[in-house]
């Protein structure tokens, strides 16, 4: 567990973030006198840790508390205490998948993720929290109806688990084109045929919107017709995965009026890699963008 800072050292690690000597990330905010911004409350905004390195999950913590972020996403049992410190919830949890290139669509992984999943389950539900996150894994030369049967053979073993504690199963939809290649789950029609024959509200989809712009594309008539399936969205900007700005091709507000117009309640969390060094600047003005 993280300790608490004292007041003593409160002070330096301010004197740290606005130096931005160290980090070069949070100067332009001052954590003791900002008061978190008066958002609309129509988008529940969560952010991922690894791309806002090199926060520490204490230091992206106080700075996502005082934008009004929610939850911190693809974090563990490990950083839970730390997240409830700051009374920030675990939006997306990780820690019971083997990798994102092993995974359901290759039965020799099975006994594995199923022993992983079981104990991490009880624990997700224990601290409070609903999603937790899973990858189909590679084809490694297999065709979609094989995938698509293997996924529903591992996943069904663990799926009375998380019905009896609540838990949903979040499959990641990922691109192949750049990113990830030879990943099975890369469109959302595959997904949704997977959830269709799992048939459980406690498995669906992340959504990852920069992932599914670059491997389908028609982001907004996808979550419309589809929605029912998709239980957490991420977002980044295309090409680079970086800000949300002018100088990508996806036009969030609209997005994500469409993600409202749906009556989803859940999380949409932030996974850019800021090119700025001031990373809660650029993580505000996604916030910014996104906060229809």
């Amino acid at each position: 567990m993280t300790k608490p800072i004292n007041p003593g050292r409160r002070e330096s690690f301010k004197k740290v973030l606005l130096g931005g000597a160290a980090l070069g990330t949070l100067s332009s905010f001052d954590f003791e006198e900002k008061q978190s911004p008066a958002l609309k409350g129509n988008i529940k905004h969560g952010v991922c840790l690894w791309p806002m390195r090199p926060l520490n999950l204490e230091e992206l913590c106080i700075g996502a508390k005082k934008l009004g972020i929610q939850g911190i996403d693809i974090v563990g049992p490990d950083s839970y205490p730390t997240l409830q410190k700051y009374g920030l919830e675990c939006s997306m949890s990780n820690g019971a998948e083997i990798s994102i290139a092993d995974g359901w669509t290759d039965p020799q992984f099975h006994d594995q993720l199923v022993k992983n999943y079981e104990e991490v389950i009880p624990i997700v539900a224990k601290n409070g929290y609903t999603n937790l996150i899973t990858f189909s894994g590679n084809r490694r030369g297999m065709d979609d109806e094989t995938g698509l049967k293997n996924c529903e053979a591992g996943l069904k073993r663990i799926l009375p688990l998380a019905e009896k504690h609540g838990v949903i199963i979040q499959m990641e939809l990922l691109n192949s084109r750049v990113d990830h290649k030879d990943y099975m789950c890369d469109k959302s029609p595959w997904g949704i045929e997977l959830c269709k024959r799992i048939d459980s509200e406690n498995f669906k989809l992340l959504f990852d919107i920069y992932h599914m712009q670059i491997d389908e594309g028609d982001i907004i008539r996808t979550i419309r017709n589809n929605h029912q399936y998709f239980g957490h969205y991420h977002t980044a900007g295309n090409p680079g995965r970086n800000e949300l700005d002018e100088n990508q091709e996806i036009f969030y507000p609209a997005i994500m009026r469409a993600i409202v117009e749906t009556g989803y309640k859940g999380f949409v969390s932030h996974e850019f890699v800021p090119k700025q060094e001031d990373k809660l600047a650029a993580l505000q003005q996604a916030i910014e963008v996104c906060d229809v």
